[in-house]
């Protein structure tokens, strides 16, 4: 007897190239029109509503209107997991693309994984905030110690109010180019927040980079504790001919 949900539909629907591509390109958690999501997947704009009318029928996608326009998001972070691990396994498999953007290291060092910080400096954060026991090691379910909630208020973070939203407050997120994990929840969310709100770091536009100034990244590090100097950018695996829709 077969049990539990019918994962091949789900499968199917993210396994077409076009709208593989539209899904990463929602991964920064910006909201993009029909118009925006066909130029990243390289279709017509009808054939991406086409798409795109598929996606939220299935809950992948989110659609908002405002005045004559239509915009697309992720339905949740549970989508946004699910689409990074798909791009790690990939990564780890070898299935990259075959002509690498000029973002990609920078992609690697700092990015928006939907609304929280990824990538090397996401990584990086998260480990030490495990060795420094601000949060718990819960591989299901990590949480701020009492340590950790004062750490983050001090930061200028409401954990209390946070701790009140249906969202969990912290949240292992797979990694798809460290293949280690990072900092998600509602408490990843508010620490990306507020590094742009200091100036800290800025989001590069039409891109999911993150570029830390030379003084934030010196406050972060030392705010986090974390080792002077970035660290050596991690080179791709060799290409086996395989193009990947979905490691952006």
């Amino acid at each position: 007897m077969k049990e539990g949900p019918h994962i091949a539909r789900i499968a199917a629907l993210i396994g077409d190239t076009a709208r593989a591509e539209m899904l990463s390109a929602l991964m920064g958690g910006q909201a993009l029109t029909a118009t925006e999501l066909a130029t990243q997947a390289g279709i017509t704009k009808q054939t991406a509503s086409a798409h795109l009318a598929r996606l939220v029928e299935a809950r992948l996608l989110q659609v908002q209107a405002q005045g004559r326009h239509r915009y697309y998001q992720l339905a949740d972070e549970d989508v946004a997991r699910l689409l990074e691990s798909l791009m790690g396994v990939a990564f780890r498999a070898g299935a990259v693309r075959l002509r690498s953007s000029p973002r990609e290291p920078a992609l690697r060092q700092a990015r928006v994984c939907y609304d929280h910080l990824a990538g090397d400096q996401g990584v990086q954060a998260f480990e030490r905030l495990l060795a420094r026991r601000l949060i718990t090691p819960d591989a299901q379910q990590p949480a701020l110690t009492p340590a950790g909630a004062a750490f983050f208020q001090d930061f200028g973070i409401d954990v209390d109010a946070l701790a009140h939203q249906r969202r969990p407050l912290c949240r292992r997120c797979l990694d798809w180019s460290e293949r280690r994990h990072h900092l998600g929840g509602s408490i990843g969310a508010a620490l990306l927040q507020r590094l742009l709100a200091l100036g800290w770091a800025r989001r590069q536009a039409g891109s999911r980079v993150i570029a830390f100034t030379p003084m934030g990244e010196r406050h972060w590090r030392e705010r986090f504790e974390l080792p002077s100097g970035p660290a050596e950018p991690r080179h791709l695996p060799a290409a086996t001919g395989r193009r990947s829709a979905s490691a952006g």
